[in-house]
């Protein structure tokens, strides 16, 4: 078991490992979205995860072994997002308001409670396949993890749709908009580009809603987004955020108009397709 998988707050710089090849050539071939790049943001992915490895601390829950493969996986997939992030936070500086990453073997169910408008506690489980807490843990289902280079097909991935969340928590708030630079698609301030980042999202999350309502009451066309983007406008940016990066040509085939705010965000200065 490769030391990154304990606490390496404490290694003495100058001492981080490298990914062997055929751990790393083998993480590929398992999730094929991760190689849809060119060679130099390969390298440059292989070296935000070993980063990241070198300063997240993994456990596993329900007697779940944590083993190198696992930990590579999820590393290069939360690092993805990430990739080409230099302002407002640049790479894996993204993530540093937690170190734990706890992963089940499957699904979890949580416990959940809430207060009606008559002031009255609901108290209920919800099954959950990942989490993220504000300045705190991740929390993954490893089936749905293993899984994900099949669930591509369908914009499905578990670890991006989390560390999407705590992107859009690094301002303190989980509202399906993160912190953005001043110039972020020609708007003169940080302010003016978070508007423009609200309408443009808002009204595509709307529409969404929308369609989904029509699927469902009159059996319309269902969006090929997961429905579980209608919850809210942070639960939008996370699924569409997730499709994005596993199945771009699917997603630019069917949400074109909003390909453009995220390649803005996530891919900044890069050529368009």
């Amino acid at each position: 078991m490769m030391g990154w998988l304990r606490a390496l707050g404490s290694r003495p710089a100058g001492r981080r490992r490298d990914l062997a090849d055929a751990l790393w050539s083998d993480t590929l071939a398992h999730y094929p979205f991760l190689s849809a790049t060119d060679s130099a943001d390969l390298l440059r992915l292989r070296q935000l995860s070993l980063q990241f490895l070198a300063c997240k601390e993994f456990h596993g829950a329900s007697g779940l072994t944590i083993s190198d493969e696992m930990a590579v996986a999820i590393a290069a997939q939360a690092c993805l997002p990430v990739l080409h992030l230099q302002a407002p936070y640049r790479g894996i500086a993204w993530y540093d308001d937690f170190v734990g990453i706890v992963v089940h073997p499957g699904q979890v169910k949580a416990s959940r409670q809430n207060m009606d408008d008559d002031g009255v506690v609901h108290c209920y489980d919800e099954v959950l396949s990942g989490e993220a807490m504000q300045d705190g843990p991740v929390t993954l289902s490893w089936q749905d993890v293993a899984d994900a280079g099949r669930s591509a097909a369908d914009g499905y991935n578990v670890v991006i749709h989390e560390f999407v969340h705590k992107i859009d928590m690094r301002d303190g708030a989980a509202d399906g908009c993160p912190p953005l630079p001043a110039g972020f698609m020609g708007a003169p301030t940080s302010s003016a580009a978070r508007r423009r980042w609200h309408d443009t999202l808002h009204s595509h999350y709307l529409a969404f809603c929308d369609q989904w309502s029509m699927a469902e009451r009159f059996g319309a066309t269902a969006p090929w987004l997961d429905a579980y983007g209608t919850s809210s406008i942070d639960e939008f940016f996370a699924v569409a955020s997730e499709a994005y990066f596993v199945n771009r040509p699917r997603f630019a085939n069917d949400y074109a108009p909003l390909l453009r705010l995220m390649d803005a965000f996530f891919r900044p200065h890069q050529p368009e397709d």
